[in-house]
């Protein structure tokens, strides 16, 4: 079992809590007594780091950006993109799920997590930007609210960044805690695959073989907006800010994105993308600032994700999600994408944001966390081809976009 990786586990833990469900569905008591406690276990500890994870890891992520007045219009122009690239995946996440309405999953069970469901009252959009905006940022970390706390810690790491030297020994404390954090994370994430079954299990007791079906759907939404996004969203980007045709740009990127496909990793797949941007035109000192820092805040594929998770898990709890809370998903699954990629386990700790900011139990996770590599497959992808889309376009916009000019470039290390 030591030699197993931990998606092989997951899957062994699905499986097994598949089995054992089906073998309980005439003793729920037995599955809910001995078996759901561990998965409740699990939770506890999954909302014991979140709050500290997220912010000591935003701070860290933010703080690690640079010298603002060096990065200036490149960083500005970065980050916009990325930004606004994101929302717009979240916004063709909601649209799908509101429109196949999850293939009708509600029409397959209804769970009872023995979990309260209190969805917060929607707000107006005023309203809810205002209360972004901490007025008592230890309060905001007491009570878990996200979007509270993602502003603080992003307005503490920048303020730290922007008084430079002097706060060098604070920011290397900042980064440490969230290495801890990290560490406090992966140890949890190892007990995923005994969740998994834990949880699974008295759903499945429950609810029977019915429960399974739904899983298909998500997987198909969310591979159908993965698609449809890329296709769409980074070849109007082409078009509008660069001279590159969306043809020539899906050429060279696949190699990354067939590589993320299968890695499962933005980091591993950065050399890749490098070279991608490399042949589609973008100078070293674009690709060098961009695909990096795409590695790190660019998820538009995980923000899908969050969203497409959120809206299944409230319809499978017979919960009608308003304008207001979709506004709360697409603020929250946007800001934290920030902190997302040096997160161990950062799917599940980046839904379980979602669904705390929206007042959804958390329970509702073992119904997706099973299918994760599945879909961690297709998000990835998306990823890393949007990282290789920003850089492009930024490059564009710099006037640094020239293929035969990095045709001759020098290697800062040549053999």
């Amino acid at each position: 079992m030591k030699k197993l990786s931990l998606v092989t586990k997951i899957f062994i833990g699905l499986a097994l809590g598949i089995i054992a469900g089906l073998l309980l569905q005439n003793h729920v008591d037995i599955a809910n007594t001995y078996i759901k406690p561990f998965g409740t276990l699990f939770l506890n500890l999954l909302k014991m780091v979140i709050v500290p994870l997220v912010f000591f890891s935003l701070m860290s992520g933010a703080i690690g950006i640079g010298d603002i007045t060096k990065v200036g219009r490149i960083g500005g122009r970065t980050i916009i993109y990325f930004f606004g690239t994101t929302v717009i995946a979240i916004l063709f996440a909601l649209g799908f799920s509101q429109a196949f309405k999850v293939l009708h999953v509600e029409d397959f069970f209804s769970i009872d997590f023995n979990a309260e469901v209190s969805v917060n009252q929607a707000n107006s959009i005023v309203d809810t930007l205002l209360n972004m905006v901490p007025t008592n940022p230890i309060a905001a970390l007491a009570n878990g609210d996200m979007l509270q706390i993602i502003v603080f810690a992003l307005f503490f790491g920048f303020g730290v960044l922007a008084l430079g030297a002097c706060t060098h020994e604070l920011a290397k404390l900042i980064d440490t805690c969230a290495e801890v954090m990290y560490k406090i994370t992966d140890w949890i994430i190892q007990l995923t695959p005994y969740a998994v079954f834990a949880l699974m299990t008295p759903v499945v007791a429950a609810n029977g073989p019915d429960v399974l079906l739904p899983l298909i759907s998500i997987i198909g939404v969310v591979y159908v907006t993965c698609i449809v996004h890329g296709i769409v969203t980074y070849s109007v980007s082409m078009k509008l800010f660069t001279k590159v045709s969306p043809i020539t740009f899906f050429k060279e990127a696949a190699p990354a994105i067939l590589f993320a496909f299968s890695s499962t990793s933005s980091a591993a797949t950065i050399p890749l993308s490098m070279e991608s941007s490399k042949k589609l035109g973008v100078a070293l000192p674009i690709r060098s600032f961009v695909i990096p820092l795409g590695s790190t805040i660019h998820m538009d594929g995980s923000a899908i994700y969050q969203s497409i998770a959120a809206v299944f898990i409230a319809q499978i709890c017979g919960v009608d999600l308003t304008l207001g809370q979709m506004l709360i998903i697409i603020l929250t699954a946007t800001l934290s994408s920030i902190g997302a990629a040096g997160v161990p386990g950062a799917a599940i700790v980046m839904v379980s944001m979602v669904l705390e900011s929206i007042g959804l139990p958390l329970e509702g996770i073992a119904l997706v966390v099973g299918v994760d590599r599945i879909l961690d497959m297709a998000r990835t992808s998306l990823n890393v081809g949007g990282d290789i889309a920003g850089a492009v376009v930024v490059a564009a916009m710099e006037g640094e976009l020239d293929v035969e000019k990095t045709k001759q470039e020098v290697p800062v290390c040549p053999e």
